[in-house]
């Protein structure tokens, strides 16, 4: 195992603590984007209710006075609301896909990260510690671990979806000069085994 100095290891706490602290204004952001987007969910199909209304009675109040006029100066007045009104629904149609791609991201990304959680993915441990008092890692960030593994903790780096990658990533950590690192498989926080590492 390489040897860390001590200026080195309060370099390396302060950074993951600021990483820490980005994943977490990051995961509030999420949250008030979540409730931004329900609340806009909302208003777009109460506004598309009213739209859809306006439209009828509009298209109803064309065609009424369509029949009852004779002069031809009105049907054109009337003409020219209407495709007033058509151009203000369309304008409204395309702002309410928009707003749909945006909400279709956001479940996208819930998709993948409980996928992940359900999947069999690859990590590389790098270290055990039988103590849980290191605190190397915070929860928030995604592509590392920290599993208790009977009587150890194991600190594991990478979340990889097929063996190739994670022991492409191995190679590296051990041309670095973490010569005791190695290949895991886990599924749901449990490591299942340790992988061949060529």
């Amino acid at each position: 195992m390489p040897f860390i100095e001590e200026s080195d290891l309060l370099e390396l706490h302060k950074d993951i603590d600021k990483a820490q602290i980005i994943n977490e204004r990051l995961l509030d952001q999420i949250k008030f984007k979540n409730k931004e987007l329900k609340r806009s969910k909302l208003q777009r199909n109460i506004l598309a209710g009213f739209t859809t209304l306006f439209l009828i009675g509009t298209l109803a109040l064309f065609s009424f006075t369509a029949g009852l006029s004779s002069s031809k100066s009105l049907d054109n007045q009337n003409l020219l609301v209407s495709i007033d009104s058509l151009d203000a629904v369309k304008t409204r149609i395309n702002n309410l896909s928009q707003q749909n791609e945006e909400l279709s991201l956001v479940k996208e990304f819930y998709l993948a990260k409980n996928f992940l959680e359900k999947e069999k993915i690859y990590s590389v441990q790098i270290k055990s510690f039988v103590d849980n008092n290191v605190t190397l890692a915070s929860e928030a960030l995604t592509n590392t671990m920290f599993v208790k593994t009977n009587p150890f903790y194991s600190y594991s780096l990478g979340n990889f979806g097929t063996l190739q990658e994670a022991q492409k990533f191995r190679k590296e950590l051990v041309d670095m000069g973490f010569r005791d690192a190695f290949v895991a498989s886990y599924k749901d926080g449990k490591r299942l085994k340790i992988e061949d590492p060529y």
